[in-house]
């Protein structure tokens, strides 16, 4: 085989391993809505690792992409995880608790004043909500993410590029509360 043919060669299947591993560890998502506003706008463009959550599981303050819940709907969704497996989750008057204990969330600047009976996370399953609450349809609605349905976590902001930027996740600091909730009734200093 001449050597430009080799090189041609070369070059093709080098792209096309690229292309694979590309294809295989992130994608790209439209945020279509403003469910997520002001963190995320209508229109934005985000990378997805697809890989994220190979070797771990979502965390709260993930923001993450899976399909519609609703039957029929070919779109996605991008919601912010919420209740983790096991965990009770329910709203009064606009504020979201886990285990009876009030949740911080700082992200959140459309509040509502939305209630939602105590409901308990299945195994393998997620709790989602939206930023934007009063206009997010999110797990109030009675549906949960579960694991395999999880296409990744939002990763960066790349366009249009004036937004350009780190997708807004949240790390919550660790709390034994959410795990252990008699430690919210112990006095703190």
């Amino acid at each position: 085989m001449k050597s430009w043919v080799r090189d041609i060669v070369v070059i093709l299947v080098v792209a096309l391993v690229a292309y694979g591993a590309i294809h295989l560890t992130i994608q790209n998502s439209r945020v279509d809505g403003t469910s997520m506003e002001p963190n995320l706008m209508n229109g934005e463009y985000l990378i997805v690792s697809k890989v994220s959550y190979l070797l771990s599981q979502p965390k709260r303050g993930d923001i993450i992409v899976f399909p519609s819940p609703y039957p029929g709907e070919n779109n996605e969704f991008i919601k912010r995880v919420i209740g983790l497996p096991g965990e009770t989750v329910s709203i009064v008057d606009g504020t979201v608790y886990i285990n009876g204990v009030a949740l911080s969330e700082p992200y959140v600047v459309n509040h509502d004043q939305s209630n939602m009976a105590p409901v308990t996370v299945p195994d393998g399953e997620y709790f989602v909500l939206g930023d934007n609450r009063p206009v997010s349809l999110d797990s109030r609605y009675g549906w949960f993410v579960s694991r395999g349905e999880i296409v990744g976590k939002a990763w960066l902001c790349y366009w249009p590029l004036r937004d350009f930027r780190l997708a807004p996740n949240y790390k919550f600091p660790a709390a034994l509360a959410f795990a252990f909730p008699i430690l919210s009734l112990l006095p703190m200093r």
